[in-house]
């Protein structure tokens, strides 16, 4: 695929561009036009920054022209490229949850705890290198604060949940979303004639089901048009998939609890019933794909779900004393 095909335009001036982050459709992030100026929501890896500045060549506009880029959390899917845009886009201004500014001010601490899990030969091949972002061009947004896009105005929402650095951006010209992992999961290989199929990934370190369960809330009475997912893409089936995501949450969260004293063996066990739930769903779903091969292509998802449950487990633990 060539670069300049890596992006698909949404209406209104939004356009989903694939990050190619581990595979086709994994991950995405956002570019919101108004004019001469340009937002970037979310912003894949360092790999995703070619095809970001491709795109705007397309439209006419160069790297001055981005005003903003806007991560919705820190997580390296959504946050790896933000020092590599800030870089190159001379004027621009990091908007971020204040959670999240400190970590991409200074990103050592994230590369540090990314290096030890997955090595740091695979760190460098899915990531590439963090840059530090100035701290006087970062924006640590607030719950209702607004940005403005040549009269178009980007408001920025705290919704936990997912992470505890997690900020959702409403866009009033299209009046969709952009909610990186809030509204969960819905990978474009898992629609069918019922729709989409949406689930919540629970990775770790700050799962938080009754947070989020008043993030959706949140997001829902904002009357949205649509949700515009980093997994994958958009989605307008919103009453619907909302409930699903509700019950989804809730059906992750008993398995956890169930496992509770439990600590011999307990991740396997979990990842185990995540994934015959998951399986399950999407095969009632009408998914024409085999147990073994839904397992197979959710298998990173479900082993982060499972790390992520449980944290929460132990977290639980603790506050117990």
């Amino acid at each position: 695929m060539s670069i300049e095909k890596n992006w698909e335009e949404l209406g209104d001036d939004i356009y989903c561009i694939d990050t190619g982050f581990l595979r086709p459709k994994m991950a995405a992030c956002y570019l919101i036009r108004e004019g001469d100026a340009a937002a970037i929501l979310d912003t894949g890896t360092n790999f995703t920054a070619p095809t970001v500045y491709a795109l705007l060549n397309v439209l006419g506009l160069t790297r001055d022209n981005v005003k903003y880029v806007i991560p919705t959390h820190v997580h390296l899917d959504h946050a790896g490229g933000v020092g590599q845009l800030m870089a190159d886009c001379a004027n621009a201004q990091l908007v971020i949850h204040p959670k999240g500014a400190p970590h991409m001010i200074d990103p050592s601490r994230i590369v540090a705890g990314a290096t030890a899990v997955y090595g740091e030969e695979r760190f460098a091949n899915d990531y590439g290198t963090l840059l530090p972002v100035d701290e006087e061009r970062v924006i640590a947004a607030q719950d209702g604060d607004t940005f403005d896009l040549n009269g178009r105005t980007l408001t920025f929402y705290d919704t936990p949940g997912h992470a505890n650095h997690h900020g959702c951006i409403l866009d009033s010209k299209s009046r969709a979303i952009v909610t990186g992992d809030t509204f969960g999961l819905s990978y474009r290989e898992l629609k069918t004639d019922k729709g989409d199929y949406i689930f919540a990934p629970s990775t770790p370190v700050a799962f938080d089901p009754d947070a989020w369960h008043q993030s959706i809330d949140k997001l829902m009475a904002l009357n949205p048009s649509a949700m515009l997912l980093t997994h994958y893409s958009l989605v307008t089936d919103l009453e619907s998939l909302a409930q699903q995501l509700h019950r989804n949450i809730d059906a992750i969260s008993e398995i956890a609890i169930s496992e509770e004293g439990e600590e011999a063996g307990r991740h396997e066990r979990i990842k185990g019933e995540l994934g015959d739930l998951t399986a399950q769903q999407i095969i009632d779903h009408g998914v024409d794909m085999s147990k073994e091969q839904i397992l197979e292509f959710l298998s990173s998802d479900l082993e982060l779900n499972a790390q992520g449950l449980e944290v929460w487990l132990k977290r639980r633990a603790k506050a117990r004393g």
